[in-house]
Parts: C-alpha cells; sequence; structure tokens
C-alpha cells in the first residue's frame, strides 16, 4: 500500500492547544480520525484570527476547502493536550496550502501531519478568486 507522504515547511507561522475531549472518542477508545478535520478548523480559524482575517473575509474574499491530506503517527487519548502548528506555503494565483503538525504537549511527540489545500472563492458568483496580496505577502 503506497502511503501518503507530506512534506512540511520547517517554519510555522502559529501554535494553538486544543485538548482532547470524551465526545473526541471513537470505538477504540481514541481520538477520532474525524475529529482531525474539526480542530484542523479550530487552529486554522485561530490562525487567521491572530492576523485580522476569518475564512469569510481573508482581505476581502472567502476561502473553501480543495482538499486535504491527514497522515497519523500516534493515537491520542482522553486528557492528551495537542499543540497545533500552522504554516501557510505553496501560494498560487487562487490557493494554498496550511500545513498542521499536531503533537502533545507532555512530550512534544508527533501526532499527525496534515494540509489543507484552501482555494480563494466569491460565494455570491460561486466563482474561485484570487489569493490577496496582503494575505500572501505575510507568508512568502
Amino acid at each position: 500500500m503506497a502511503r501518503i507522504k507530506l512534506q512540511l515547511p520547517t517554519l510555522f507561522h502559529f501554535s494553538t492547544e486544543i485538548d482532547v475531549r470524551v465526545g473526541d472518542l471513537n470505538y477504540g477508545n481514541h481520538l477520532g480520525n474525524d475529529v482531525y478535520l474539526s480542530m484542523m478548523q479550530e487552529a486554522r480559524m485561530r490562525f487567521f484570527k491572530k492576523y485580522g482575517f476569518s475564512e469569510m473575509d481573508l482581505a476581502g474574499v472567502s476561502v473553501i476547502m480543495g482538499d486535504t491530506a491527514i497522515v497519523f503517527k500516534q493515537e491520542c487519548f482522553y486528557g492528551n493536550v495537542l499543540k497545533i502548528e500552522i504554516a501557510a506555503a505553496e501560494f498560487s494565483a487562487r490557493s494554498f496550502d496550511l500545513y498542521y503538525r499536531f503533537s502533545k504537549t507532555a512530550d512534544q511527540s508527533l501526532v499527525a501531519e496534515a494540509k489543507t489545500g484552501m482555494v480563494c472563492f466569491d460565494y455570491i458568483s460561486r466563482k474561485t478568486v484570487e489569493v490577496p496580496e496582503r494575505f500572501k505577502s505575510l507568508f512568502e
């Protein structure tokens, strides 16, 4: 089986911490794979907020997720506190990638690596639009 491999950037622009809650657990009594997407969105919202943006107002445009990949490294359990780091990279005219590194705060061990391809989008015209220079210039 071919495994997904992500090449994470060396520089991360943001980090936040999120606790693993009892409702985040699946039947295996560990963090459910679907919860990673929710945690990525929460971390992404905090990341955008740090720079004065949101998913609906990224310097005048919105963003929509074009794709995602998650590579799991180890299990997480109730009570673990996860540090989620984010880096913005791979800018094109209408999209960019956000990379996520999940680690346990207790021992800094790597839990997961992830990427979301974010596309700048106009929800009124239902069309893609250019990445705002004001956002792009913060990370290039």
